[in-house]
């Protein structure tokens, strides 16, 4: 039935197990028709190979929804090392369906969710479009006109989403236990725990309500970045209403000059990255869908439910690890992950490894030159930092990240993969000396911002 969704931790389960399944025979069949046929006879067969895989994930993890389909849209960010390289775009392509164009569930069944929780449309909307604009993992988005006039944007939770992700989550510890001889840090369930924490708040749309209006607060007035405030007032735990922020995707900004694709990355990176160190708090979801350009320049940034509040005591623990490798500190930078129990101290990790790992993975906010950020370098530093096949730093990636960084991580990586994605251009290092070292900013954005700053009398800043 068109629209529903499957909640069994078995049904589930069972079509992940069938998706792999079924792609390893293809692979193989793939690999024995390719003997002895001619470059051109592979290069058909590799591409018609990707098509096929790149086609039933979207239709598999399309049809799930929930968690499997956000492990969909994280993939349409990165070129993770799952196919050949000279087909990695297509299958990217394939993948940003997930994130653009994700099956429909009907407007009767949504209908149904809107009027449980708020009670009749005619009470609240003078008119709302059947016709979704935008379809996530959690929920689809509609068009309406509130009855006092207002344009705004309204998220509807899929009936029964709630089961389906509480079920994709008993199922990734399910896996996690699978791969733990690989990567022995998925054996400890504490980090699961975060990530099935984190899962779960999107499912409450009254909370990400009052989150969203409070970002909003913060950089209202805000010389490049808007948020569109959310109607508390109509918003329940399965809709969310907002103000209607009309921009161009992602897709058409990765068409513009360069100058404007530096721009909206700096905006990008001081958003998802920057806020952190200011606030103690970040946006955890990056990924092109989020991100909208308006007619006037400005970048409005839109889905709070994977919205993270870390313990100062923790983001100033990051930020120094930050500094430590900046200031190519391997001793000390060995002696704080020793004493936050990321190193074993007993195991045979050097400094000197410690360091290196994090100018793999993390060098782009190390290195103070401009970088031109593409996805083949997202990738790699994502493979380096998790993929178990990988032979360097083998040592580091038995060690155990707590999971109360679990957030940070995943929002570096995907920011990362983002600003790929947008092919942009900075010194990222000198914009991250702002929140590191408290430097005064070197761009024009920067110090436009700080100017804003100053002027502001509502310290929520």
């Amino acid at each position: 039935m068109a629209g529903r969704v499957p909640k069994s931790r078995v049904a589930r389960g069972g079509k992940l197990g069938r998706l792999a399944a079924e792609q390893a025979v293809r692979g193989a069949g793939t690999r024995i028709s390719m003997i002895g046929r001619s470059d051109r006879a592979r290069a058909i067969l590799a591409e018609r190979s990707t098509m096929q895989a790149a086609e039933q994930l979207v239709t598999v993890l399309g049809t799930m929804k929930g968690a499997a389909m956000k492990i969909g849209q994280m993939l349409s960010v990165l070129d993770l090392d799952l196919i050949p390289e000279s087909h990695r775009e297509v299958f990217r392509d394939k993948l940003a369906a997930l994130r653009d164009q994700a099956p429909a569930a009907p407007f009767s069944a949504m209908r149904k969710v809107i009027e449980t929780d708020l009670g009749p449309l005619s009470g609240i909307f003078r008119d709302i479009d059947e016709t979704a604009i935008a379809a996530a993992s959690v929920g689809q988005v509609y068009r309406a006109t509130l009855r006092d006039g207002r344009a705004v944007a309204v998220k509807v939770q899929y009936p029964g989403v709630d089961d389906a992700i509480r079920a994709d989550m008993r199922n990734l510890k399910f896996f996690g236990k699978l791969a733990a001889p690989f990567w022995p840090a998925l054996k400890d369930n504490s980090i699961f725990d975060e990530i099935a924490r984190n899962l779960e708040s999107e499912l409450d749309y009254e909370q990400e309500s009052r989150t969203q209006h409070t970002v909003a607060q913060r950089y209202r007035g805000h010389p490049f970045i808007t948020i569109p405030d959310s109607v508390v007032e109509h918003s329940s735990p399965r809709v969310l209403v907002t103000k209607l922020f009309d921009g161009i995707g992602f897709d058409h900004m990765r068409t513009l000059p360069d100058a404007d694709r530096n721009r909206i990355g700096e905006l990008i990176y001081r958003f998802y990255i920057g806020s952190m160190f200011s606030h103690n708090e970040f946006c955890g979801d990056p990924h092109p869908g989020n991100v909208l350009l308006g007619a006037d320049g400005m970048v409005a940034f839109i889905d709070f439910g994977l919205y993270n509040r870390m313990d100062p005591v923790n983001v100033e623990f990051e930020r120094s690890l930050l500094i430590a490798a900046c200031d190519d500190r391997p001793e000390e930078l060995y002696g704080l992950m020793v004493g936050r129990g990321i190193i074993d101290a007993t195991s045979a990790v050097t400094p000197a490894e410690c360091l290196d790992y994090v100018r793999s993975s993390a060098g782009w906010h190390l290195l103070d030159e401009e970088l031109t950020i593409t996805p083949e370098l997202a990738t790699g530093a994502l493979v380096l930092a998790i993929d178990p096949r990988a032979a360097q730093f083998t040592g580091i990636r038995r060690q155990q990240l707590p999971a109360e960084h679990v957030f940070s991580r995943r929002a570096d990586f995907f920011t990362f993969g983002l600003l790929g994605q947008l092919t942009s251009t900075n010194n990222w290092h000198r914009i991250a000396r702002e929140w590191a070292y408290g430097d005064e900013p070197v761009t024009d954005i920067g110090r436009a911002i700080a100017e804003w700053r100053a002027t502001v009398t509502d310290r929520t800043q």
